[in-house]
């Protein structure tokens, strides 16, 4: 039987319609079909209305990004940081990465300033207290924030990228066969390594790296035990 109003599924949804049951479609969209599949029209089909009705409570896709940033925000329990400041520098660095991990359209966060959850940034006041009080000044404690954030985000990226990319392959990677090609008296390192490669770099290495970062960017400086509140 048709739905009287003549609205193909409309009977399906008996909650109204809110910010709340838009981001909860967003998410099954994204968890079963990935990012590059949400769209405002893919949206509405989910939930049995028409784009325009949509757009009365989200904006375009720029808002329903910031609202799907602050759904995974919202709630999450904040961990209790060591005390010690290099150890909490380590540990908000850390935390840095598994918000942002969290997020299935990373890529679009990343290439808009716009795209920032208030209540996320308690992380990074977290990161840049930890730095001062372990000898940087907060002009010191920006840069670093700075340079983890851009090895974090590199992390990721190139992780997300090379899951997606390696899932579609069906032939060996450009890489692999380059490899197979060389000479080992031209290359001797590289061809030593060729075979091993894929493993040697399919270990997750970022914390053995996050530490050494933390290390650089600290020194011998001497943390200001006592000031953190």
């Amino acid at each position: 039987m048709k739905p009287r109003n003549g609205r193909r599924g409309s009977a399906r949804r008996s909650t109204p319609l809110s910010q709340e049951t838009i981001v909860e479609a967003a998410l099954r969209i994204l968890d079963s079909e990935g990012p590059r599949h949400l769209s405002m029209r893919r949206l509405a089909k989910e939930l049995s209305i028409t784009p325009m009705a949509l757009y009365h409570h989200v904006r375009d896709r720029h808002e329903l990004l910031l609202l799907l940033v602050a759904s995974r925000s919202q709630g999450r329990a904040r961990p209790v940081l060591p005390e010690d400041p290099r150890e909490r520098l380590l540990a908000a660095a850390q935390l840095l990465h598994d918000v942002l991990a969290q997020y299935p359209f990373l890529n679009e966060i990343l290439a808009s300033p716009d795209l920032l959850a208030v209540s996320a940034l308690w992380v990074m006041e977290a990161l840049l207290d930890a730095a001062v009080e372990c000898g940087l000044t907060p002009e010191e404690a920006a840069q670093a924030h700075q340079a983890i954030w851009h090895f974090t985000v590199g992390v990721l990226l190139i992780r997300t990228t090379s899951r997606q990319h390696h899932a579609e392959l069906t032939r060996p990677t450009q890489r692999e066969q380059v490899f197979a090609t060389l000479s080992p008296d031209d290359f001797p390192r590289v061809t030593a390594l060729a075979g091993r490669w894929s493993a040697l770099t399919a270990r997750d290495s970022h914390r053995e790296a996050l530490e050494d970062i933390v290390e650089g960017l600290l020194g011998g400086r001497a943390a200001h035990q006592g000031e953190h509140t």
